[in-house]
């Protein structure tokens, strides 16, 4: 049951930004936008009252729910800025609106933004920590939840493996070119 909502909250995700985009800059429809944006959030919402209800009902933990805790992770740290880059790119194709913003090519400038990106990854891995270990205490019983421990430990895979681009980055810096330079 879980894993169904989890895809249907992600497939909810970019149908709500799409229709919140296309209201926006196809339609004209800006309070219908605001609306459907705002409702973006809801879905994290819904996920974690499933999460929740389905342990309080008995269910024994799995990697599903691991994966609940880290799509609201994902959420909460990163979805703000997906909405804002989907906002800039709908914006410029359909709208005439500006180049969208882009990481900076190289130096040190591209490694200070890879670090920044997987500080992210490591907050975003905590919350989901967070979570997982406030549905441990909720259940209280531990032969159910053993499953929540163990996705916490392989999860750590993730940050361990991201720290190699920011490390790659800022060890071996690409020369920035007077073309790629952003501020010529």
């Amino acid at each position: 049951m879980i894993l169904a909502i989890i895809v249907g909250c992600e497939i909810g995700f970019w149908i709500l930004l799409g229709l919140g985009l296309a209201s926006r800059y196809l339609w004209g429809m800006r309070r219908l936008s605001t609306a459907l944006l705002l409702a973006v959030p809801l879905l994290d919402v819904v996920l974690l009252i499933a999460s929740v209800v389905d342990m309080r009902g008995g269910a024994q933990a799995d990697w599903h729910h691991g994966l609940a805790a880290a799509y609201l992770a994902y959420s909460v740290v990163f979805g703000h800025r997906t909405i804002t880059w989907a906002d800039a790119k709908f914006a410029h194709h359909f709208a005439d609106g500006p180049e969208p913003w882009r990481p900076p090519p190289g130096g040190m400038a591209r490694a200070r933004y890879e670090w920044g990106i997987w500080l992210r990854i490591v907050l975003a891995y905590g919350i989901a920590c967070a979570l997982l270990f406030g549905l441990i205490l909720i259940i209280g019983d531990p032969s159910r939840t053993t499953a929540l421990n163990a996705f916490m430990v392989g999860a750590l895979k993730i940050p361990l493996i991201a720290v190699l681009w920011p490390l790659s980055y800022t060890l071996f810096p690409k020369k920035v070119g007077v073309a790629d330079d952003p501020s010529s």
